[in-house]
């Protein structure tokens, strides 16, 4: 798929209520066919940021990490976009993310994929990648890959 490079923005964190303030935020501004890319650590926050975004959504929770499941789809409760919410860390390829067949919810349904770098690509020429470092204070590289995205960090830009 052709992409262009994206429009990059860096934030940090010091506490949970940043990051869940950010994904409500970010949840509001997500519609159907949107994919975010989650990358970090284990304990990074890739959970707590997707648990804000359903908020932001108004999903039917609980969002807990679908390690075992690896993707859960969770209905909207507001008559937006339902959520599907992967976890890519067992996968071994991008021929096995193929495998779940998310292609028939990508377009009416905003994705999340944690774990999903170097996998989660191939599912959409526009995403929003959001890398998370660090410990005490976490540092998030967000990049927005296609036109998509700059309006949505633009909008973003209070808290970035």
């Amino acid at each position: 798929m052709g992409e262009r490079p994206g429009s990059r923005r860096e934030l940090r964190w010091s506490s949970l209520e940043q990051t869940r303030d950010f994904g409500r935020r970010l949840g509001a501004l997500l519609r159907g066919g949107d994919v975010l890319v989650l990358t970090g650590d284990l304990g990074a926050g890739k959970t707590t940021l997707t648990q804000a975004v359903a908020e932001g959504l108004g999903v039917r929770g609980p969002i807990t990490s679908p390690t075992f499941v690896i993707a859960r789809v969770h209905p909207s409760l507001v008559g937006g976009p339902e959520l599907v919410h992967v976890d890519a860390y067992r996968l071994g390829s991008a021929l096995e993310l193929d495998d779940l067949d998310l292609d028939a919810d990508l377009d009416a349904s905003v994705t999340v994929v944690e774990w999903g770098a170097g996998l989660a690509e191939q599912l959409s020429d526009t995403r929003l990648e959001l890398t998370i470092t660090g410990d005490d204070e976490r540092t998030v590289e967000l990049t927005g890959v296609g036109p998509r995205w700059d309006a949505v960090l633009d909008e973003l830009a209070p808290v970035i």
